[in-house]
């Protein structure tokens, strides 16, 4: 019975074949198609078959469990940006992320991890199958081969940032000894190394530099570029110091090359609200990579909107909400500098007797099409270029160019309507609370990036462990809600292993400090 479990991890059934999308390479690949029910051993025969293979490993990522819109709970809510108050419903097992403390048999922290290895699976499949298939454009097999690996690379580099040492599998597992043989967890360089990997061969590969609107949601240079740099920025940040100049001056090249594919001038020409319109998501040139939704479809729009919501208020969507929407922490409302574009567009507060609290408001779709059920058009943004504006400002700042960094945030504060920072540090307010150039390259990206996905990932970048703990604990649990700041300890640096992996083989999948 552990054997199975296991299988189901890494396995890719014919049930995945079955949540593939449509054959077109324009925005239509989220819609699904059923190519029947085939066996992966026999499934691939032509490029129609790759492609459909490819757009099921997109599909993926849509879930919640992996990194889709509504996966919140294992990045914001994990963070000091959101959380929730309600420490009953589900078992309190939710409450339990951003309360730090999270139990090993906590089931959402078990479908994280399986939505995760789902998306690896694909991968792993198309990477092998594409191989059974002849090509009369070998172009285009490459960049298959790349979108397969850029995704593989970014759900590793989610697992390796979350849990630390995890499996490492890059071909399918078709047999119970194959699968037992791969059950161990292998320490993070490795698992960095093989996301290294992968994404040099992205940057590499006859992808073009931007996909056009037609294609919005698909893997470009840009974005294995732009990642590629992330991923040397953290490991420079997070592992072996030794290698920490190597990695930042590399971390500084793929993110420079990332910037170049840009195709507008500073930030300040992309006024904020665009970023997240509606109608403006596949033409805005500020988006790298994004998954994308479909307006009006009930299966395959955004409920980002209507989730957020809070009783009384139409300002995310035409839906009618019962409920107090997505919390937000005082300390983030209070983190907002007077003056700055962003809060306003961000959260808002609810004036409901049953409510009385800000929500979020930065994702919205209030239009007819969405219709009172809040069927949003919303795409939801994996990589933007403030991101990578902002991680080129925190890279030259720990190279020394501290002209470079503050040019760098000067962007994204100037878009924003605030005073560049060298005004800003002049302010005893401001100075106080960001005394230096790394904490300020912090809190603006704080702001900036509110809600998506990137404040904890930030905090465990910024910070070494003991940092975070003092970090954390020296904030106001009045700022904080419900849920305890002083639960916060070492142990909270990394995921617990799930329970059910844990116990596949306790020596082998070891268990992770403190739990």
């Amino acid at each position: 019975m552990k054997t199975m479990n296991k299988i189901h991890i890494f396995r890719h059934t014919a049930v995945a074949f079955a949540l593939t999308l449509l054959a077109s390479c324009s925005t239509d690949f989220i819609n699904l198609q059923d190519p029947n029910a085939v066996a992966s051993s026999t499934y691939y025969r032509t490029e129609n078959d790759v492609q459909l293979a490819v757009n099921g490993i997109y599909q993926s990522l849509r879930s919640g469990n992996s990194v889709g819109e509504t996966s919140g709970l294992f990045n914001e809510e994990r963070s000091d940006n959101a959380g929730r108050n309600d420490n009953q419903s589900n078992a309190g097992e939710p409450f339990q992320f951003n309360d730090f403390s999270l139990l090993p048999s906590n089931t959402y922290l078990k479908s994280h991890w399986l939505g995760l290895y789902q998306t690896i699976s694909r991968s792993n499949q198309v990477l092998e199958g594409i191989e059974k298939v002849t090509f009369s454009d070998n172009n285009l097999k490459e960049q298959y081969q790349a979108e397969a690996k850029f995704l593989r690379a970014l759900i590793y580099f989610e697992l390796v940032r979350k849990w630390g040492d995890v499996p490492l599998v890059t071909r399918p597992l078709t047999t119970a000894d194959e699968v037992r043989a791969s059950t161990f967890r292998e320490k993070q360089e490795v698992v960095y190394q093989q996301i290294v990997a992968d994404l040099k061969d992205v940057v590499a590969s006859p992808l073009p530099n931007q996909q056009n609107a037609a294609n919005r949601g698909r893997v470009s240079k840009a974005a294995g570029n732009a990642l590629l740099g992330k991923v040397y920025l953290t490991m420079a940040t997070t592992l072996d110091a030794a290698n920490r100049s190597t990695n930042l001056n590399q971390a500084k090249t793929y993110l420079m090359a990332a910037y170049g594919m840009r195709t507008f001038g500073k930030l300040s020409e992309i006024p904020y609200a665009d970023v997240f319109d509606v109608s403006k998501k596949t033409t805005n040139p500020e988006l790298i990579f994004q998954i994308v939704n479909k307006q009006g479809d009930i299966n395959y729009s955004s409920s980002i909107a209507r989730n957020n919501q809070a009783k009384g208020e139409t300002i995310n969507s035409l839906f009618t909400s019962s409920g107090s929407g997505t919390n937000v922490k005082p300390d983030l409302v209070k983190a907002f500098e007077e003056g700055d574009k962003r809060k306003d567009f961000s959260i808002k507060y609810a004036n409901d007797p049953i409510v009385k609290d800000y929500f979020i408001t930065k994702f919205r779709d209030n239009s007819a099409a969405a219709t009172t059920n809040g069927y949003g058009g919303n795409d939801w943004i994996l990589l933007r270029y403030a991101d990578v504006i902002l991680m080129l400002a925190e890279v030259n700042l720990y190279l020394g160019d501290e002209a470079a960094a503050i040019g760098y945030l000067d962007q994204v504060r100037e878009r924003a309507g605030l005073p560049l920072y060298g005004t800003a540090k002049s302010d005893p307010a401001y100075a106080a609370r960001y005394p230096t150039l790394k904490l300020a390259i912090l809190h603006e990206r704080r702001v900036e990036l509110a809600f998506e996905n990137q404040r904890w990932y930030d905090l465990l970048r910024f910070f070494t462990t003991d940092e975070l703990v003092s970090y954390f604990r020296a904030k106001s649990q009045d700022d904080y809600g419900l849920a305890k700041l002083s639960n916060f300890s070492a142990k909270d640096r990394y995921y617990p292993i799930p329970f059910d992996e844990f116990k596949l083989n306790p020596e082998a999948m070891y268990q992770n400090p403190g739990y």
